[in-house]
């Protein structure tokens, strides 16, 4: 899978709920849900669906790299 590949799948969920899991390794791994919020060149944001708004970044890489994993 290409980075271009990648931005276009997340470019058809602009806006909507999609679960994200984090593989923080080691056995550990963090579950978002979240909303993809904006595309950049090398990074997307997220808004977490929490109290808070959070919002956290990620590289399409980590996705290359099974470091995240994002359920449509």
């Amino acid at each position: 899978m290409t980075i271009q590949k990648i931005r276009k799948e997340l470019e058809n969920h602009i806006g909507k709920e999609v679960t994200l899991k984090y593989n923080l390794g080691r056995n550990k791994v963090e579950k978002y849900h979240v909303i993809i919020k904006e595309l950049y060149n090398y990074v997307f944001l997220v808004e977490l669906n929490n109290n808070f708004s959070e919002i956290k970044s990620f590289s399409y890489s980590d996705i290359i790299t099974k470091t995240i994993k994002i359920d449509f």
